[in-house]
Parts: structure tokens; C-alpha cells; sequence
């Protein structure tokens, strides 16, 4: 891993096989790292960006003490437009990087999520979902005069509306929810313990860092191993920590050199993950489309070839473009399937059987075939 300088960027047109900015961390302004970046470059960005908390003063508990608060200069803009427009500035240039096939995450407190989730609609970012996390241990609210902020908001977006071939691994997260479908609603604890990381004097070395449990549900979730992640806002390089031990590479940008002191420390005593381990679960969903006709072509089906339901109640024939004869009708498996049963729709797949030596065998079989065989030959 390397730290370089706006400097020692250059804008390239092309994408070399290892290029100098990936699992690296770029120290500078983040607009003008992003606009040093090539086009379409990065897989996902996760931002967390100042939150511009507004604090009047100091905050302390009800026994005086002082409390810990962001109070750093990089946190602070003079009004709400200000804020708005360092918004519009680093979103623009997040989004040229963005593949069209990426995606955006961002996280924020109630004082900014709402501005920074209208500046990324208004830029065509479409909203995949928004995602609480509820912490197990938030701050109190020592003055009692509001509720305990007990909850951060994620946004999950895409490029446009129209995006194609984002990551989702659905099947993944079910799994990792004891097979029951993930919902919006994650509870982590925030940052303590051996994980949060603390200067010499005992100080933390970032006010606002967040939980590797947090980066690794969103990794997991959005992105595939060896997908390049960026972080506009590395701070204390957890983006960067996790996903190196996930098999994916990073690229951050920080401006404060302590940080990135402590994240260059922190990702070199990372081991990366690699092997069988990186793989996850995936549904039928996740497979490559195969048409009927593909295993026509191929020979794994011949025309002229005699389908049969389970049952043996119907019959069909197939024909040299992949569509089927039967009962008096004609077309494709799923649409003679549902036509012979009196049905509106059938899965052909595994409605619809081929008989060898006396057995019936799903056509799925033969897809499942061509998928493994032919699909991936010469991969």
C-alpha cells in the first residue's frame, strides 16, 4: 500500500492491469483527487462525509465533565448552502469515477443526511434503499431536552435510474440472517474496545469512526471480490481495513495526515482473505441467463427430441429454433407448459422432462450442463 500526492496523480484514459492509485491512499482535497481519477473507474463508493453537526460550544454531561464531540475544523461550514455546495462539488466528481454499473453508499446523521440525499438526486443518483442503523450503545442526550440520537441513515444508490448489473448479493445476505431476507434495519454497536483506534495520549485518533461490522455487511452486500471500493472521506481507513481482509482493493482520500498515519498502520497489519472462503452464496437469480434454444444449438437437446411433463400426461416435441410442438399447440417451454396445463404461466424448466434408458430427466439438468461445461470453457 502507498500514499501519494495530487501531484504524483496523473489523468490516464486507460486502465493499466495494476494502476499506482489502487489500494492506496491519496492525500489531498477530495474533489480534486476524484477529478484526477480516470472516468468509470471505481466499483462502489462508500462516503462519509463531514456531518456538519452545527455545535454551539462545548457539550458536557450533567457532572460537567467534557464530552467528546466532533469539534474538528474539517466538520465545520458557515451556513447550509456552504454545505450544500462542498456536497455538489464532491458528488459530482464521485460520479464520474462511478462505473455505470456502481454504486454509491453514504452515511449521515439527521443534521445533513436529508441536504446530502436530495444534492444526490438532484445529480441523478437513484435510491436503492435507505438503511437505518440502530446502535446498540448510542450517546445519550445529556441536556434531556430530545430524544437519544440513537441511529444513523445510509444511503444505498445507483448511477441513474436506468442503472444495469449493479451488485446485490441477495442471496448472501439472506444467508448471513439465518435465511431470512435482510432487512433495512441493522443494529451494530458503534466503535469501542481494541477496535477503536487511540493516540499515545489515550485520545481517539478519529472522532467519527465506524465499526468494521458496519463496512463488512455493506461490502458483502454490494460488491464482488477483487471490485475496487473508494472512500472520498478515508479518515481512519476502515473502508480500506476491511476491504483488503474481504479480497477487494481500496482506494481513499484524506487530507489530515494523522489519519492517515493511523490508516497506513492500521490496513498493513491487515491479512487478506483469499481462496474458497471469498465465495458467496448465490440463488438462481444470480446464475447467467440460458435460453432453451443455447442447448438446441449446442447438442445438449436434440430437435425432433420428445419432452414429457413429471407425470407423463403430456408431450411435446421440439423443434430446430428451441420452441415446442404438442397437444395440438406450439411455443416456447414455458409458454406450452402453462398452454397444456390450462394454466397463465409455467417454469418449462423444470415442468418439462427428456426420457433416457426408462428415467425422466429435468431439462434444468441440461441448462445446469451447458452453464457448467460450455459457459465457462476457456474462463
Amino acid at each position: 500500500m502507498s500514499v501519494l500526492s495530487l501531484a504524483e496523480l496523473r489523468p490516464s484514459k486507460g486502465h493499466s492491469a495494476a494502476p499506482a492509485w489502487r489500494d492506496s491512499i491519496i492525500k489531498g482535497d477530495c474533489v480534486a483527487a476524484l477529478e484526477a481519477l480516470p472516468e468509470h473507474s471505481v466499483d462502489v463508493i462508500f462516503a462519509d462525509p463531514p456531518y456538519n453537526l452545527q455545535l454551539d460550544g462545548e457539550l458536557t454531561r450533567p457532572d460537567q465533565s467534557k464530552v467528546d464531540a466532533v469539534d474538528d475544523d474539517w466538520d465545520k461550514f458557515s451556513d447550509f448552502a456552504a454545505y450544500d455546495d462542498f456536497t455538489r462539488a464532491w458528488m459530482l466528481a464521485a460520479r464520474r469515477v462511478l462505473k455505470p454499473s456502481g454504486t454509491i453508499w453514504v452515511i449521515g446523521s439527521y443534521h445533513n443526511i436529508f441536504r446530502v440525499g436530495t444534492v444526490l438526486q438532484d445529480l441523478g443518483f437513484w435510491v436503492l434503499n435507505d438503511i437505518i442503523w440502530r446502535k446498540t450503545n448510542p450517546m445519550p442526550n445529556f441536556r434531556g431536552r430530545r430524544f437519544a440520537n440513537a441511529h444513523e441513515t445510509l444511503i444505498w444508490a445507483s448511477r441513474s435510474q436506468n442503472a444495469k448489473g449493479y451488485t446485490f448479493n441477495y442471496d448472501a445476505m439472506k444467508m448471513a440472517n439465518d435465511e431470512v431476507q435482510m432487512r433495512s434495519d441493522w443494529l451494530f454497536p458503534i466503535c469501542t474496545g481494541a477496535e477503536r483506534l487511540k493516540g499515545e495520549d489515550g485520545a481517539k485518533v478519529h472522532p467519527t469512526q465506524k465499526p468494521e461490522a458496519l463496512l463488512h455487511r455493506i461490502l458483502m452486500s454490494s460488491t464482488k471480490p477483487g471490485d475496487v471500493v473508494l472512500d472520498p472521506f478515508f479518515g481512519s481507513g476502515t473502508t480500506g481495513a476491511v476491504a483488503k481482509k474481504l479480497g477487494r482493493h481500496f482506494v481513499g482520500i484524506e487530507r489530515e495526515q494523522a489519519y492517515i498515519d493511523a490508516a497506513t498502520k492500521r490496513i498493513a497489519e491487515v491479512e487478506r482473505i483469499d481462496g474458497p472462503v471469498l465465495a458467496v452464496t448465490t440463488g438462481k437469480r444470480a446464475e447467467p441467463r440460458v435460453a432453451f434454444g443455447a442447448l438446441v444449438e449446442a447438442g445438449l437437446v436434440s430437435a425432433g427430441a420428445v419432452l414429457t411433463d413429471a407425470r407423463r400426461r403430456w408431450r411435446a416435441t421440439v423443434r430446430l429454433d428451441g420452441s415446442l410442438e404438442g397437444e395440438g399447440k406450439s411455443g416456447s417451454i414455458h409458454k406450452l407448459g402453462a398452454l397444456v396445463q390450462g394454466q397463465d404461466a409455467c417454469n418449462g424448466w423444470t415442468f418439462w422432462h427428456i426420457e433416457e434408458k426408462g428415467a425422466l430427466t429435468s431439462i434444468d439438468e441440461f441448462r445446469k450442463t451447458y452453464r457448467e461445461e460450455i459457459m465457462t470453457a476457456g474462463a
